[in-house]
């Protein structure tokens, strides 16, 4: 990578820029084997240039036979300037450019304190006479690279798992155009046109199925385990795998404009965003830098006035200056971010940016939404209840007949609940019409069917009887009813619905033991929503919400004082995510409301909820152990270097130590924020405690 761009990334704070590296991840390669190269030139350079300095003579007695008769300055001025020159280049053109902008950063502290000590050292080499410290620039700039080398290393496995997504989209389409089935690049694939996807292939843009029926694996996009079943009308996903069958689709988005693209577009955009303690950590650096000069400056002077030696006055001033350099500063709250971001994105939780991953950890008050969140979101046959003469596999069998003629959600739950029973093959149905607002009648096997409400039955002139009363206690439990007439006698009737997802109840009750409000927000009416409350534990239901107000129940908690997250799924969930202190987009949830949520969590269940509160919390217990190292190490660090003991205690710390010890700060501080990767096991373990916790629960209940 050139030495001038490197320098400019530089010059932005901390030796590179990372949202430069996250948009392009070639160009974090680059940038990462340019300071590796730098910094291996200039560690291979360093270990002559201390053999030939004071410290090497401590270290090891002597120093080894010099060619040509050397002098031990002369050798370190030959090995140094390398180092100065190759290695420390992104640094003197980052000052370049930094004080070109009239800024302050790292990159002058660190020149600075560079500077002081080859500059000095040159002029001592070639006047003759004094006390060099080549050893301690070298150093210097030794560790500095290697530090930002580890912090690169950190953050690349974040940049990897970006890349293993782009990798989920083949490189090859086959696209059908005048007629032929042409293979071409996935890139040259445009809205519009029809690509066919054979078995076992993978899907190369999001579009929508015009042609045949197969079972798509969208695990590895989606999170869900399960494979969905994809017809006609349907949408498909790049990325996700086809089963047994042929497709044919009309691409709908490519690139950068599919699902796949939209996730890495969020995770890029999270880890170059700046979290609100980074701000803090930003201001204290730049204040930092002022100090690191200004002590530097404040303990030559004080050294010259009480000391008169320029050698000792220098040693301190440059140590001072080195150690106070915030580069662990700088470093405290980016990893952790990039780390959290990445890792959540490994669990299908895209967290949009640094911002609301601190928000999330404050969470005290969460806001469900019942239709999609709680509950599957789609109705289910749940009890089957025939009249006398009736089997519940007859009585279902008749009414799937019939409503196979309809595309209603509730006729669908009808037919799909004919599957587990064993009825793959229904009876076909003539003369099928719908009734709106009532149902839908017609003949199945020489037979009338009437499958619909009670007022349908009464219309055709079926004695309802004792059907009405059996209707009455379905709908009370908040169940929809079917009833179903069977050649002009009432058979039965069917209940209906909104399954509540298996792991909510557990969701709920590890939301209260952490002491987090939980509330039911749901447009139906109160019995119904009571009744799914009830369910899964939830005390605060609040029901017949119209779209409009779902916002307006938001502020009501936040008026009582809480930390609001709001979850949901749907086109009417919008207002209220956009006013939560928190919004999570849940499952496969509308454009609509994964645009205005700040959270996105990718599968449709709720423990993941759990999961993105979880690594909020351990990201903010990284931060601010990473801030308090930081600044705690600067604040007691710089009177030791200046020498504030020296002549009590005869301690000091030299130049090319205090550059060990502050590069040892920032390896500690980007190995914190490396170890929150281990969250990703603990993040697994909440889903499992989630499910043997519910396991036992229903094991008490049923007992």
């Amino acid at each position: 990578m050139p030495a001038r761009d490197h320098a400019e990334h530089s010059s932005k704070g901390g030796g590179h820029d990372h949202a430069a590296m996250m948009s392009d991840p070639r160009m974090a390669a680059a940038m990462e084997r340019d300071m590796r190269n730098r910094f291996l030139v200039s560690f291979l350079l360093t270990i002559p240039v201390i053999l030939y300095s004071e410290l090497g003579e401590t270290i090891f007695g002597e120093m080894p036979p010099a060619p040509f008769g050397l002098s031990m300055e002369w050798m370190g001025f030959i090995l140094a300037t390398p180092v100065v020159l190759y290695g420390g280049w992104v640094f003197i053109l980052g000052t370049y450019y930094a004080l070109r902008s009239l800024r302050l950063d790292m990159s002058v502290l660190i020149f600075t304190g560079v500077a002081a000590a080859y500059l000095y050292s040159v002029g001592v080499t070639f006047t003759g006479g004094g006390e060099v410290f080549y050893e301690a620039a070298a150093m210097l700039i030794t560790f500095v690279l290697f530090g930002h080398w580890m912090e690169m290393r950190s953050r690349r496995g974040t940049t990897d798992a970006l890349r293993a997504l782009l990798t989920l989209v083949p490189e090859r389409a086959l696209v059908v155009r005048d007629g032929q089935d042409i293979e071409v690049d996935t890139a040259e694939v445009v809205p519009g046109d029809r690509v066919r996807i054979r078995p076992g292939q993978r899907v190369p843009v999001d579009g929508m199925v015009l042609e045949g029926r197969s079972s798509i694996d969208e695990s590895l996009v989606t999170g869900e385990s399960l494979p969905v079943e994809r017809r006609e009308g349907d949408q498909v996903v790049a990325g996700s795998v086809n089963g047994d069958g042929l497709l044919l689709i009309e691409a709908v988005g490519t690139g950068s404009e599919t699902v796949l693209g939209r996730i890495i577009e969020l995770v890029q955009n999270a880890q170059a965003s700046k979290a609100p303690a980074q701000r803090i950590a930003d201001r204290a650096a730049a204040v930092l830098v002022v100090v690191a000069v200004s002590s530097g400056l404040l303990t030559f002077a004080l050294w010259m006035l009480l000391d008169g030696d320029t050698t000792t006055a220098l040693r301190f001033a440059i140590a001072a200056v080195v150690i106070a350099c915030p580069d662990a500063l700088g470093l405290a709250t980016p990893t952790a971010v990039a780390v959290a971001t990445g890792l959540g994105a490994q669990h299908k939780i895209l967290i949009k940016d640094a911002a609301t991953l601190e928000r999330v950890s404050a969470v005290n008050a969460i806001v469900l939404d019942k239709t999609g969140t709680i509950t599957e979101g789609k109705p289910q046959v749940v009890e089957i209840a025939p009249t006398s003469g009736w089997s519940e596999r007859e009585l279902l069998r008749y009414a799937a007949a019939l409503e196979q003629s309809s595309t209603h959600p509730l006729a669908q739950a009808v037919v799909n609940a004919t599957h587990p029973l064993g009825l793959h093959e229904l009876p076909a149905f003539l003369d099928a019409e719908n009734v709106p607002g009532y149902g839908a009648k017609g003949v199945v096997e020489g037979k009338r069917v009437l499958v619909g409400n009670l007022d349908l039955l009464r219309r055709e002139g079926v004695a309802v009887g004792a059907l009405g009363a059996e209707a009455d206690r379905v709908a009370s439990a908040g169940r929809t009813v079917v009833a179903v007439a069977v050649g002009g006698e009432p058979a039965g009737v069917i209940a209906l619905a909104d399954v509540v997802r298996a792991s909510a109840a557990g969701t709920v009750r590890a939301f209260q033991k952490q002491g987090i409000e939980v509330a039911l927000l749901t447009g139906d009416n109160e019995g119904t929503g009571r009744a799914v409350a009830a369910q899964v534990g939830i005390d605060r239901v609040f029901a017949n919400v119209k779209p409009g107000e779902k916002a307006d129940y938001v502020r009501k908690l936040q008026a009582e004082g809480k930390v609001v997250a709001m979850v949901g799924d749907g086109v009417n969930d919008a207002p209220a995510l956009a006013a939560a202190d928190v919004g999570i987009a849940i499952g496969a949830g509308t454009d609509v409301a994964i645009e205005t949520a700040s959270v996105v969590l990718m599968r449709s269940d709720p423990v993941d909820i759990l999961k993105a509160i979880d690594l909020s919390k351990a990201t903010m217990r990284k931060m601010k152990q990473n801030l308090f190292w930081a600044s705690i190490y600067n604040v007691l660090a710089i009177p030791l270097a200046a020498g504030i003991i020296y002549n009590s205690t005869g301690f000091q710390i030299r130049p090319e130590i205090a550059a060990l010890l502050m590069s040892v700060s920032s390896i500690i501080v980007a190995t914190n924020a490396v170890l929150l990767r281990r969250q990703g096991q603990h993040m697994d373990e909440v889903e499992r405690d989630v499910v043997v916790q519910e396991r036992a629960h229903l094991r008490e209940a049923n007992a």
